[in-house]
């Protein structure tokens, strides 16, 4: 990658777990998450127990979701989607608001990254963000992801705002 890679020591992804479930209830309770990722606002404990149910039991074979691990806490998680071949799209998510801006999402991506190529074979990526999530695009392109198209819109944290493709080649 050609991005700076020293990944702090104690960040790694891990098999999402049941047990991660009190902090994702949380997650659902900050509205600037749940607009930014494209969560329902007001989830009820019960519907939100039901799809991390589904989440951490995934039957999908294309699709591969791991937590985000800092210092022993779960901060988010990270996504290898439509998997085929050796390509996937990459998904990252920072669970609390209050540390977006701090490279962890950045970090987070390049081990993800590095799972999914050693474990998958995966060696092209695909990422997809909205032109308004500025954090989004630098964190991919400090990565080295490059544009590819400007495809669709769709609502990102209550406006309406085009999506913007990346593809990375390992």
């Amino acid at each position: 990658m050609n991005a700076d890679k020293n990944v702090p020591q104690d960040l790694k992804v891990r098999p999402i777990t049941m047990n991660d479930y009190d902090t994702v209830l949380t997650w659902s309770k900050d509205d600037l998450f749940c607009s930014a990722n494209g969560w329902d606002l007001n989830r009820s404990p019960e519907e939100l127990y039901s799809w991390w149910l589904r989440c951490v039991h995934n039957e999908a074979e294309d699709f591969i979701r791991m937590g985000i691990e800092l210092n022993e806490s779960l901060i988010g998680y990270a996504d290898v989607a439509c998997i085929e071949d050796q390509t996937a799209e990459l998904g990252i998510a920072v669970g609390d608001s209050k540390l977006w801006g701090k490279g962890l999402g950045y970090h987070s991506a390049i081990c993800m990254m590095e799972y999914a190529s050693k474990e998958l074979g995966i060696t092209t990526f695909n990422a997809e963000t909205h032109e308004a999530n500025v954090r989004s695009i630098n964190m991919l392109k400090k990565i080295g992801f490059k544009e590819t198209s400007r495809l669709g819109s769709e609502e990102y944290q209550g406006k309406n705002s085009r999506q913007i493709q990346y593809e990375y080649n390992l």
